[in-house]
């Protein structure tokens, strides 16, 4: 079995340029947005049962922030 003695320079441990433009990318996410983005989708693909569990939310919700 040979083995060669040159080395990939991505993989001397030090950071790249891509590394760093990917670290920056995972400081920015956005998990809230992506949470919106995604409710919205489902509700464009099934709207019935969106409208549905809507409905049951606010039932809920409207029951125990009642009044008397």
């Amino acid at each position: 079995m040979h083995t060669s003695s040159s080395r990939n320079p991505q993989a001397t441990g030090r950071p790249t340029e891509t590394a760093a433009a990917s670290a920056e990318q995972y400081d920015q996410l956005k998990p809230v947005d992506d949470l919106v983005e995604y409710v919205s989708t489902y509700a464009q693909q099934n709207p019935g049962t969106a409208a549905l569990w809507c409905f049951g939310i606010g039932f809920i919700v409207g029951w125990k922030l009642k009044p008397w």
